[in-house]
């Protein structure tokens, strides 16, 4: 479907067995025919307790012919030293995938996502699951609202949301979103949340391949 309408894709996030491990996967596929994928890292205690789901151990930044991404499946967007990562390696854009089963699950999801926007002046995409699966353990009801926010300043749109979706209504919504406005933004907005972190009082490290990171 990508390249047949010349359009990236990320596929939400799916169960995949790999190494009889079970890991939660969400799959981006480019129009170029080329494909990547992103672990999840912080599991949920229901996917430990009906699945069993591993952890993966690593933040990836995707390269497309739009610029850079990153993925954060669900529950990860609601840690944000995920998304402080992903930016520091260059994302501009945050693509959330999720599955929840009620409005206020949904909420945690949107809230959060709505705080790393303006923390790390990016955009962040949100969707989910709508309807239910009557017949399946832990996947029998769903609740979502699509939406795509921005940082939140006067050069973006009312309330830091550029579109969103009816609430729990299987639907599309689409936006233009302007790359050149987040640079702008970080040189000249009335706050500039980026670059004013106080790196000499505090620092976030982590440990990538084997080696010790600093952001």
């Amino acid at each position: 479907m990508a390249i047949k309408y010349n359009i990236n894709i990320i596929g939400g996030s799916h169960f995949t067995v790999e190494d009889d491990k079970l890991y939660n996967i969400s799959y981006l596929f480019r129009r170029d025919g080329t494909y990547d994928k992103q672990y999840k890292i912080h599991i949920t205690p229901s996917e430990k307790k009906w699945w069993g789901v591993e952890n993966g151990d690593k933040i990836k930044i995707f390269n497309t012919d739009k610029g850079k991404i990153a993925i954060l499946i669900c529950y990860d967007v609601e840690f944000p030293e995920l998304s402080r990562i992903a930016v520091s390696k260059g994302a501009k854009i945050i693509f959330v995938p999720s599955n929840t089963d009620d409005r206020r699950g949904y909420l945690r999801v949107r809230y959060c996502a709505q705080a790393r926007a303006i923390e790390n002046q990016v955009y962040v995409i949100v969707t989910g699951c709508v309807g239910n699966l009557p017949e399946v353990a832990n996947l029998d009801v769903h609740y979502s609202q699509a939406a795509i926010f921005t940082p939140s300043d006067v050069e973006f749109h009312r309330e830091a949301i550029a579109s969103e979706a009816t609430p729990n209504t299987e639907t599309m919504i689409y936006q233009d979103l302007d790359m050149n406005l987040l640079k702008r933004n970080r040189e000249m907005g009335s706050v500039q949340t980026w670059n004013d972190r106080k790196q000499g009082f505090y620092k976030l490290s982590y440990t990538e391949d084997g080696k010790e990171m600093i952001v």
